[in-house]
């Protein structure tokens, strides 16, 4: 897993930091609980510190708290961890992966719109490198 890739309750606690900028132990495992998501303070708190040790946060003592915040950008890992998804599971072909997407998600006139401007605006790109050349 490289750098900006995260296991699942990773993402969520990243979630919580982008969200919110800063937050302390108790506040990451306030706002899991509010998900759903139960979670000892300990094993909060040793996520921190794993994510602290990979370079995904940085903290900051304020009285006996410490105070995380995200040391990486959401797109950033986003994309990051969508890359790897497409290799691992499509061995890099972008339009299998596109196409599972639309097949199993419900998708709007508004979202299908936005992905024919990005594709046109892909396309364009790559028309004027190839012009460039």
């Amino acid at each position: 897993m490289s750098k900006d890739q995260l296991a699942s309750l990773q993402l969520a606690i990243m979630r919580v930091l982008w969200a919110r900028g800063e937050a302390s132990v108790a506040d990451v495992r306030q706002e899991l609980a509010g998900g759903g998501r139960e979670l000892a303070y300990t094993t909060v708190a040793t996520m921190l510190v794993k994510l602290e040790k990979k370079g995904q946060v940085t903290h900051r003592a304020e009285g006996k708290a410490f105070l995380y915040r995200p040391s990486v950008q959401q797109d950033s890992v986003s994309r990051s961890m969508v890359t790897d998804l497409a290799q691992r599971l499509f061995a890099g072909d972008v339009t299998r992966m596109v196409s599972h997407l639309l097949d199993g998600c419900e998708v709007s006139a508004e979202e299908l719109a936005r992905l024919r401007h990005l594709i046109q605006q892909r396309e364009q790109q790559a028309a004027d490198q190839e012009g460039l050349a």
